[in-house]
């Protein structure tokens, strides 16, 4: 594959700011971008990933629903160099002007920008969605958008019919030419290659700077606030919009066992704990390790996971964490700085970050969201109405323990409090 960087000035808006009702209780203290993923990251440093690996390094966060904890990961994972002013993450809320107290959509968020895009004059701006778990390589997306001179660009993947009624769907000529926008329709307009498949919208596009700033104007006027039910479908008429395959994306150090193409929306809880099982076992789906192209996220400067004993089958661990003897953890993923005590049993969890299981406890399909202790000789997974009294369980039987309360007075021999490091 060859490097095709862009010559062109690109500066990044992320949508950051959802609110991530289906993914409660995970959501219910945190957006929806900072929700804890894998063994070691957030869902937000997969798209913040795919633009610095594509050298897009002016990136900007507009964020909205309860943020501080994606701020808080933002300041300490995500500072990239202050010496050069053109390449940061910064995030950005709300104007909080008299007539609006916070983003109307995906469009007014993006118009309360204009400033910025003002200051910087790029010749592309790239709006993309923050809540989705891939790789993609921007610059062939770059490349599409300009060698088919359009004004507007957007990522589409290739979706069976079946499923296409879950999604917005784009209908294109056969270059790729944008000339309908369906929302979730029972009837979905099928690819003109595929007529088994549909083009979905993943919620990423590339402007032409101008046709950006004139449509959100606009758009503001007549009081229009989304880009997708809104700004690309009246563009449509007077622009030239095009639908990038993104199946054609090529990414380096793909393996040959992992999905070509992979992209989930882990909108809900049991979509979340689906894509967990993607990046587990000796040949994941998606495997987090590629060194040409790496997931980037915090710089945790604890020690390496500590194992004293135990029977473990295909687990993965996050830093610091500790598991004691006789313990039995098969497909589970343990996230740094928890503990699991001796005897407990885990199978297909995940343990989230400064949590502690305690003695002989069992848990099974089960999510525990950070700052919690799980008490001796707990079952968890076992009996799902005596486990809806207490707690989430979802359709497809994933218990969900929602986030503990920081304790005061948990702190180390330094004084510090738990998560002290993101």
């Amino acid at each position: 594959m060859k490097d095709r960087r862009h010559p062109d000035k690109i500066i990044a808006f992320v949508m950051a700011g959802g609110e991530g009702k289906r993914l409660n209780p995970l959501s219910a203290d945190r957006c929806k971008p900072a929700v804890p993923f894998g063994a070691r990251y957030r869902i937000v440093d997969f798209v913040l990933s795919n633009l610095i690996n594509s050298g897009i390094n002016s990136v900007y966060l507009l964020v909205q629903y309860k943020s501080q904890e994606l701020i808080e990961h933002i300041r300490k994972a995500w500072v990239i160099s202050p010496l050069l002013p053109s390449q940061f993450v910064t995030v950005v809320p709300p104007e909080m002007h008299t007539e609006t107290l916070q983003f109307k959509g995906t469009a007014d968020a993006v118009y309360q920008s204009l400033r910025l895009i003002e200051l910087h004059q790029p010749d592309i701006v790239a709006v993309f969605g923050a809540d989705h778990i891939y790789r993609m390589d921007i610059n062939q997306m770059v490349w599409f958008h300009k060698e088919h001179h359009a004004d507007v660009t957007i990522a589409a993947l290739p979706v069976p019919l079946e499923q296409a009624s879950s999604f917005g769907i784009i209908g294109t000529e056969t270059d790729g030419k944008v000339n309908a926008f369906q929302e979730k329709p029972q009837l979905p307009k099928p690819m003109p290659s595929d007529p088994g498949r549909a083009y979905a919208s993943m919620g990423n596009y590339l402007f032409n700077t101008g046709v950006l700033v004139e449509a959100l104007r606009e758009a503001h006027r007549l009081g229009e606030t989304d880009f997708g039910n809104h700004v690309l479908p009246r563009l449509m008429t007077s622009r030239r919009l095009y639908a990038y395959d993104f199946s054609s994306n090529e990414i380096p150090g793909i393996k040959p066992h992992e999905e070509v193409g992979y992209w989930r929306d882990v909108g809900t809880i049991d979509a979340y704990f689906d894509a967990h099982k993607d990046v587990m076992g000796e040949h994941p789906r998606f495997d987090a390790f590629n060194p040409q192209w790496p997931i980037f996220s915090s710089n945790y400067q604890g020690p390496v996971a500590r194992i004293l004993g135990g029977e473990i089958e295909n687990s993965l661990f996050g830093a610091a964490c500790i598991v004691h003897k006789n313990t039995r953890i098969r497909n589970c993923i343990v996230r740094r700085e928890a503990v699991v005590e001796e005897g407990a049993e885990l199978e297909d969890c995940i343990i989230m970050d400064y949590v502690r299981i305690g003695r002989h406890a069992r848990l099974r399909r089960v999510i525990v969201d950070r700052h919690n202790t799980i008490e001796a000789n707990t079952q968890l997974g076992y009996d799902r109405e005596a486990d809806r009294q207490k707690y989430v369980v979802t359709s497809g039987g994933t218990v969900v323990v929602p986030m503990g309360k920081i304790s005061f007075f948990a702190r180390d021999s330094r004084g510090r409090g738990p998560g002290y490091a993101e």
